[in-house]
């Protein structure tokens, strides 16, 4: 029993260094999904988490009339890739501000533990995603995440629940229309993950280095007042093979959503956002935000979209501002 508990120290405080931007080199994917989760139990009253939340720090007021978020259904979240250069993490935190939901679910590839073990990356603004996301199921959302290949390590987590929020490896949503969607992250479909692993790992270093031109080519971009706009995911999709492995997925995936009862599929991984009818099957992909910057929303009237959040409605503040502004409130 001590030593469990100087274990579970040890690792809580390997997580706190990572936080502070101290290397360390012995940090498991696990621990570090424990750490942002800690279970029911062991949480004060009023907290779910001791990290500090400034998730909603810098939010413009809301003007006399206006509605502070809009609503829906269901929210389907995948591919946020936290812990990569590649996230789009002011946009995701832009998108969460501004759109509610009762259920919220985050399918996949949410924290990137493939590049974490290659080297820690973690700026604040994917701390506010965290915060923001616990913050939500604390305020009554219902949040249910289904891990993905690249957080594959949560996957042990599978039937529990971390404070508010419910580890799954699928789950079966119930549209208001009574439609039964098979929502899953996708990988166990993937042949090269599955059979060619040290492929899939190679082509995530090239994809890595495609993510980084993109990132420059948009910043370009948005300093010429242009929106935001997917070069990678422009390229990707011009290769010919890959528009022939998209299709042999969307296939795979209604076939199995049909065995397994439902009426369709959501699911993420591609990211290639879509809805659109596959062998009589529904099948819908919720995009990703490390390119096309989207998600799967439902109406409460059942409807299905995707939406794109390509424009900030609360941009950041630059930086010098920032400073600026602080050392007026210090002095």
């Amino acid at each position: 029993m001590v030593q469990a508990i100087r274990s579970a120290r040890g690792s809580l405080s390997r997580v706190a260094q990572r936080l502070r931007g101290k290397p360390d080199t012995t940090l498991s994917m696990s621990a570090a999904f424990a750490a942002f989760m800690p279970p029911q139990a062991d949480l004060p009253p009023a907290r779910a988490t001791p990290l500090q939340d400034t998730a909603d720090a810098g939010t413009r007021p809301v003007a006399a009339g206006e509605p502070s978020a809009h609503r829906y259904r269901a929210i389907w979240l995948s591919d946020i890739h936290l812990g990569t250069p590649g996230c789009q993490a002011t946009y995701l935190l832009d998108f969460l501000k501004h759109n509610d939901s009762d259920v919220l679910y985050l399918v996949g590839d949410i924290i990137d533990g493939w590049q974490l073990r290659r080297g820690w990356y973690w700026p604040q603004s994917h701390n506010d995603v965290v915060q923001k996301l616990l913050r939500k199921a604390r305020k009554g959302t219902e949040v249910i995440y289904i891990p993905g290949n690249h957080d594959e390590g949560a996957r042990q987590f599978d039937g529990l629940a971390f404070g508010d929020v419910s580890v799954r490896e699928d789950a079966v949503h119930v549209t208001a229309t009574g439609k039964r969607l098979w929502v899953v992250h996708g990988d166990l479909f993937d042949g090269v993950v599955q059979h060619a692993k040290w492929l899939a790992y190679l082509g995530d270093s090239l994809y890595t280095m495609i993510l980084a031109l993109n990132r420059h080519f948009n910043r370009v971009r948005a300093r010429l007042g242009f929106d935001y706009w997917s070069l990678s995911q422009y390229l990707k999709h011009q290769v010919k093979n890959a528009v022939s492995y998209i299709n042999s997925f969307e296939h795979a995936m209604v076939d199995e959503a049909r065995r397994r009862g439902c009426d369709g599929v959501v699911c993420g991984h591609i990211h290639k956002a879509e809805i659109r009818e596959v062998d009589g099957q529904l099948y819908c992909n919720d995009g990703d935000w490390v390119e096309s910057l989207s998600a799967l929303v439902e109406t409460m009237e059942g409807e299905l979209k995707i939406v794109y959040w390509t424009t900030l409605i609360d941009p950041p503040e630059p930086a010098t501002r920032r400073r600026r502004r602080t050392a007026e409130i210090a002095a």
